[in-house]
C-alpha cells in the first residue's frame, strides 16, 4: 500500500516520524501539496499520529501502490453538498422565508437522526405554494460547483468512466447538471408542481438511501462491472448504502459518521484531490 497525504505543507518532524511509523520503503513529494509514502503499512504508531495530522489540515489515504484511475468503470455523485456546494432544498427555502426550519431538518437527516423520507416530507410540506421560478433563480443565482468537481469529472471521462449523479434532489438541478456537465446518468425526485407553484410533494416514490444504493447496483450491473469497479462519492447518512456498494467510497467534507465508514476522506481539499489516490 501507498500512503497519500495532501491538501497542505506536511511538517517535516511530522514527515520523519510518518515514514518509521509506517515503514515506508521510500518518501516521493509531489508538489506542490501531496507526499507519497511508498510500500507503507497501516500501524498503531502511525494511527497515534492522526490528531497531529489532522491538528495540520491534512487529508491521507492508504491506497494499492498499482491502482489507476483507469481501473473504474463508473463514478456516481451524491449532489448536494457533494458535487455542488449548496443544499438546494436550503436555497428554495430561502426564497420562501423558511429556510432555518427547513436547515435544522436538513442537518438532522444528515446526521442520520431522521430518516431520509421522513425529513424530506417534512421540508417539502414548508415549501408548499412556493413559485416554481424560483427554481431557475436558485440553479442561476446560487448552485456553484464543488471546488475541484469539473476537474474529476473530466478526468473520469478521459479515463473511460461512465458518471452518475444519484441525488435525494431534485430533478430540476440534476438534469441541468448532467446536460451541461455531460454525465451519463442522473437520478432523483422530482418535484410535483400545480398552478405554477410547488404542491410540497414529489411524483412517484421518494429516492432515498435505499434507491441510491439500488440505481448505483443496476448501472453497475448494466455495464458489467464488478464492485471493485465502482466509485461513489458523498457526504451524508443518505449516502451510506450507496457507498457500502462500492469497491472506492469517497467521503467529501463529510459528516463523522460518513467519513469513519468511507474507503477514504477528503476533508480540505478539493474533489480533484481524489485524482492524487492513483497512479499515473
Amino acid at each position: 500500500m501507498n500512503l497519500i497525504i495532501q491538501n497542505g505543507a506536511l511538517p517535516t518532524f511530522l514527515l520523519d516520524r510518518i515514514a518509521a511509523a509506517t515503514q515506508a520503503a521510500a518518501v516521493e513529494p509531489r508538489p506542490p501539496r501531496v507526499v507519497c509514502f511508498r510500500n507503507a503499512s497501516r500501524t498503531t504508531e502511525f494511527d497515534a499520529l492522526l490528531p497531529l495530522i489532522e491538528a495540520e489540515k491534512l487529508d491521507w489515504a492508504f491506497v494499492p501502490a498499482d491502482r489507476k484511475l483507469a481501473d473504474y468503470g463508473l463514478i456516481c455523485f451524491d449532489m448536494d453538498s457533494t458535487l455542488i456546494t449548496i443544499e438546494c432544498i436550503d436555497e428554495l427555502a430561502d426564497f420562501a422565508g423558511k429556510k432555518a426550519e427547513v436547515s435544522a431538518v436538513t442537518e438532522s437527516a444528515m446526521r442520520g437522526e431522521i430518516d431520509y423520507r421522513e425529513s424530506l416530507r417534512r421540508r417539502l410540506a414548508l415549501l408548499a405554494g412556493l413559485d416554481a421560478r424560483v427554481l431557475a433563480r436558485v440553479y442561476g443565482e446560487r448552485l456553484l460547483l464543488s471546488e475541484g468537481a469539473r476537474e474529476l469529472l473530466e478526468a473520469a471521462q478521459t479515463a473511460g468512466l461512465r458518471t452518475a449523479i444519484l441525488s435525494g434532489g431534485f430533478t430540476y438541478f440534476t438534469e441541468r447538471l448532467r446536460i451541461e456537465l455531460g454525465f451519463d446518468f442522473a437520478t432523483s425526485n422530482e418535484l410535483e408542481i400545480s398552478g405554477g407553484k410547488l404542491t410540497g410533494k414529489v411524483v412517484g416514490d421518494i429516492v432515498d438511501a435505499q434507491a441510491k444504493a439500488h440505481h448505483l447496483n443496476r448501472l453497475r450491473d448494466e455495464l458489467g462491472l464488478e464492485r471493485e469497479q465502482v466509485i461513489a462519492v458523498g457526504d451524508g447518512a443518505n449516502d451510506l448504502l450507496m457507498m457500502a456498494e462500492a469497491g472506492l467510497s469517497v467521503a467529501f467534507h463529510a459528516k463523522p459518521a460518513t467519513r469513519a465508514k468511507a474507503s477514504v476522506a477528503i476533508s480540505h481539499g478539493g474533489l480533484d484531490s481524489l485524482l492524487n489516490l492513483f497512479e499515473a
